[in-house]
C-alpha cells in the first residue's frame, strides 16, 4: 500500500479542503504574539528610561537579553521538538512565555534602584527568550509537516514575516496604551493574548493523518508534493531522538548550511535593529513622541510584510516555471538584501518622511529576502531525522545578531553621539548576505541526500 493510500488514524474527510492553510494561519498568529512579546520593549523602553534614569547602553544590554537566552535555548529546544512534538512543546512554551510577558509589567513594583531595574528586566527578558528559543523551529516542523515542497515558500514566507505584522499591529497599540495607561499596560494586554492563544492551538493542532477536518485528497495531495506528514508520530521521534554524530555533524560542518546561518544572522540583525532601536531613534534623534513613534513603524512593517509574501510567491512561481530550487531561492534572497541596503541612505536624509520611506523600502526588500531564502531553506534542506535540531542551529546562528545588534548599535550611540553611524552599521549587514548567498552557498540540496 502506498504513503498515498495508508489509512488514516484521524476522522478524515472525502469533502475537499484546504485544512493546510488554517493550520497556517494558527503559526501565523502564534509568531506575530511572539515577536510582539519580543519587540514590545522598545515601545515602551523610552517610558522605562525615563522612569527609572537608564543610559543608552544599559538599554542595550535589556534588549539584548531576549536574544542571548534564545541563542543558548535554540539547541535544547530543537531536541526537546524532535523528542516530544510540536504540539506538546509548542502549547507549553506559549502558556510559560506569556506568563513571563505578563510580569514585566510589574519591574516597577519591585526595583528599588536603576540596578535593580536592570537586573530584572533583563533577568525577565532572559527567561522570554528561553522559553520562546523552540517557538520558530517549530514552525518549521509545522510546515515541513503540512506543506508540499511547492508551498513551502509561501508558507514560511507568512510566519516568517509575522515580525512586521507584530509590530505593525502591536506598536501602535502599544505605543496607545503607554500614553493613556502607562509603559506597563502593553505587557499586561500581551501576556493575556498568549493565553487565549495557547487555547486555540490546543483544540486546533493536529498531525495531518489525524486532523478530523483534512479531507483525503488534500492529504494525498501534500504527502505527494514531499510534505513530511509522518514527523511527529510517537514511533518517529523515538527513532529521531537518537541522532548520529553524522547527522550533527553535517548541520555543524556543511557550507551551504553555514551561508544559510550567515544570512540568518544578516536578515536579524535588521530584524532587532527594528524592534529594539527604531522606536528609539525615531523618539530621540527624530524628535517624535512614543504615540508618533509607534505609529511611524507602521509603514515599515507592513511593507516588510507585504515583502515576505512577496518573497515566498516569487520563489515558488520560480520552482513552478522550471528554476531549480537553489536559484528559487537565492536570486529574491540577493535581490531583496541589496534593496535593504538602502537602509544607510537614511542616514544622511532630512526630512521624517524621506527617513520612513527609506525604512518602508528597505523593509520590503528585507521581507522579499527572508520570506525566500531563510526558514524556507531549512524546510527544504535539513536532514528528515534532525528538522527541529537544524531549525534550531539555523536559529541560534541566527540570533547571535540579536545579542550583538542592539548592544553595538548603543555603544554606537554612547561612543558617536549619532544613531546614524549605527544604521550604517545595520546596513552592512544587506551587502555581505547578499555577497555570500551570491558567492560562497553553491547548491541548495537536502543535507543527506545529495
Amino acid at each position: 500500500m502506498s504513503e498515498e493510500e495508508a489509512p488514516t488514524t484521524g476522522q478524515v474527510t472525502d469533502k475537499k479542503t484546504k485544512t493546510r492553510f488554517w493550520i497556517l494561519m494558527l503559526i501565523l498568529l502564534l509568531s506575530t504574539i511572539a515577536y510582539a512579546d519580543r519587540s514590545i520593549l522598545s515601545v515602551a523602553a523610552p517610558g522605562i528610561k525615563s522612569e527609572f534614569g537608564l543610559s543608552v547602553v544599559q538599554l542595550g544590554y535589556i534588549m539584548s537579553a531576549f536574544s542571548w537566552a534564545y541563542v543558548l535555548g535554540q539547541l535544547p529546544g530543537g531536541l526537546i521538538l524532535d523528542r516530544f512534538g510540536t504540539k506538546r512543546v509548542y502549547g507549553w512554551t506559549l502558556v510559560l512565555w506569556s506568563l513571563a510577558t505578563f510580569v514585566q509589567g510589574f519591574v516597577g513594583a519591585f526595583a528599588a534602584n536603576v540596578m535593580g531595574t536592570v537586573v530584572l528586566l533583563f533577568g525577565l527578558r532572559f527567561v522570554l527568550g528561553l522559553i520562546e528559543a523552540p517557538s520558530f523551529p517549530a514552525n518549521a516542523r509545522v510546515t515541513a509537516m503540512w506543506f508540499p515542497k511547492s508551498e513551502r515558500g509561501r508558507a514560511s514566507s507568512l510566519f516568517a514575516s509575522a515580525q512586521y505584522f507584530a509590530v505593525g499591529l502591536f506598536s501602535p497599540l502599544s505605543g496607545w496604551l503607554v500614553s493613556r495607561f502607562g509603559w506597563p499596560w502593553p505587557f499586561f494586554v500581551l501576556g493575556s493574548a498568549g493565553f487565549l492563544a495557547a487555547i486555540l492551538w490546543l483544540f486546533c493542532m493536529h498531525e495531518p493523518r489525524r486532523h478530523p477536518g483534512i479531507s483525503k485528497t488534500e492529504l494525498a495531495h501534500i504527502v505527494a508534493g514531499g510534505a513530511l506528514v509522518d514527523i511527529d508520530e510517537v514511533k518517529e521521534r523515538t527513532a529521531k531522538s537518537r541522532l548520529s554524530g553524522h547527522i550533527v555533524n553535517s548541520l555543524l560542518t556543511n557550507r551551504m548550511l553555514w551561508c544559510a546561518y550567515i544570512g540568518q544572522y544578516c536578515t536579524i540583525a535588521l530584524s532587532y535593529f527594528f524592534i529594539t532601536w527604531f522606536p528609539v531613534y525615531l523618539v530621540h534623534a527624530r524628535g517624535m513622541n512614543i504615540m508618533q513613534a509607534g505609529f511611524a513603524t507602521l509603514a515599515p512593517s507592513l511593507f516588510g510584510f507585504a515583502g515576505g509574501i512577496s518573497g515566498g510567491i516569487i520563489s515558488d512561481y520560480l520552482i513552478r516555471i522550471g528554476w531549480s530550487l537553489s536559484w528559487a531561492r537565492k536570486a529574491p534572497y540577493i535581490v531583496g538584501m541589496l534593496m535593504a541596503s538602502s537602509l544607510i541612505i537614511a542616514s544622511v536624509a532630512d526630512s521624517d518622511v524621506l527617513v520612513i520611506s527609506l525604512m518602508s523600502f528597505a523593509f520590503y526588500g528585507k521581507g522579499i529576502a527572508a520570506g525566500a531564502g531563510t526558514w524556507a531553506v531549512v524546510s527544504d534542506t535539513a536532514p528528515k531525522d534532525a528538522i527541529g535540531l537544524a531549525g534550531s542551529i539555523f536559529n541560534c546562528v541566527g540570533n547571535i545578531a540579536g545579542i550583538v545588534t542592539p548592544i553595538v548599535f548603543g555603544y554606537i550611540v554612547a561612543v558617536t553621539g549619532d544613531y546614524n553611524v549605527g544604521l550604517v552599521f545595520v546596513g552592512a549587514h544587506c551587502i555581505v548576505a547578499a555577497l555570500v548567498f551570491l558567492l560562497f552557498m553553491g547548491r541548495i540540496e537536502r543535507v543527506g541526500e545529495a
